[in-house]
């Protein structure tokens, strides 16, 4: 299985891919939106753990870019946030994200769970 971390937070980036390089997945890390849309289709990835502050294009403007895209449009998202007002979760879940988690009060296996949910359920 592989999974797409598009986050520009070295700290996040290095922590989650070797927690999820440990659970024997693979692990590709863009640092922006523009970068995370090319990725995902050279790559097609199994789910994306997508940051919403970003640079260049934030993590809205790119699930509007994979709303848009019949072939894209299927890959399961998770928001990886530090937003966590209620417009933006509900605006990130209303542009087709999965599940909204706030990085603030991360949990490795929390996510790990869901992960396992949204891929299982693709």
């Amino acid at each position: 299985m592989r999974i797409l971390i598009i986050e520009d937070d070295l700290f996040f980036q290095k922590f989650y891919s070797q927690k999820l390089r440990e659970k024997k997945l693979e692990v590709d890390i863009c640092v922006n939106g523009e970068e995370g849309l090319t990725k995902i289709r050279q790559t097609r990835p199994d789910l994306i753990l997508l940051d919403i502050i970003m640079p260049k294009m934030d993590g809205f403007e790119v699930l509007k870019e994979l709303k848009k895209d019949p072939n894209l449009n299927l890959i399961p998202v998770i928001i990886f946030s530090t937003l966590g007002q209620e417009a933006d979760i509900r605006k990130g879940l209303d542009l087709g994200a999965k599940d909204y988690i706030n990085k603030s009060f991360f949990d490795f296996e929390t996510l790990y769970k869901k992960i396992q949910t949204y891929i299982y359920l693709k």
